[in-house]
């Protein structure tokens, strides 16, 4: 997914509007939606334009280096992010976690997520209503479910289908009971284009 510069540019500027109205600390840039769908992809995308104050690029912390593998689902890495980034953040201390090696199935190297101006988090389960409780401008994004598939496979192979399959009815599960679409600020479809201005965009 490659999202237009006027999209990026609108996205940008809400989240400073955003920021400015924020008290004091992190604010987050979330980018919630299901498996396949270009989170990814926009987070990579708006973490330059973002800045971390210093005139490098915002940190992006990946909900996948989160989860516990296929069978977590999205719960267990909204919890970790709940506890081991956001919580410190909020109390303007850094926040660390410890990236899980799918390949491996075991932890591996630590990161540390520095308080800054923007934060940007990405990946299913991102925007789980424990997010509300910090500042931040919360973006969904959501593609065709056989769309959303054949990117996944793709890229992971298609031996991981089943995987795939089980994955995307977890996911469904907490977005039901997170009501994370309905909550977010904008909506964009898996090809980069707003589809809901729930803010409204800054000119």
């Amino acid at each position: 997914m490659t999202v237009a510069a006027d999209v990026l540019a609108a996205l940008t500027a809400l989240a400073r509007a955003r920021r400015a109205d924020a008290p004091e600390g992190t604010f987050l840039v979330v980018v919630d939606g299901p498996a396949g769908s270009g989170k990814t992809t926009l987070a990579a995308q708006l973490a330059p334009r973002l800045g971390d104050g210093d005139g490098g690029h915002a940190q992006v912390v990946h909900q996948d280096d989160l989860y516990e593998g296929w069978e977590a689902g999205p719960d267990g890495g909204a919890a970790r992010l709940a506890e081991w980034v956001l919580a410190p953040l909020a109390q303007h201390r850094p926040g660390r976690y410890r990236r899980y090696d799918w390949t491996s199935g075991r932890y591996a190297e630590w990161h540390t997520v520095a308080p800054a101006e923007f934060v940007v988090v990405e990946g299913c389960g991102s925007g789980a209503r424990a997010v509300d409780a910090h500042p931040r401008l919360l973006i969904w994004v959501e593609a065709d479910d056989d769309e959303r598939l054949r990117r996944g496979l793709a890229r992971d192979g298609a031996a991981e289908r089943d995987h795939w399959l089980r994955w995307m009815d977890d996911e469904a599960t907490h977005y039901e009971r997170e009501g994370t679409s309905e909550r977010a600020d904008v909506r964009l479809d898996g090809f980069g284009r707003v589809t809901t201005w729930r803010a409204a965009p800054v000119a």
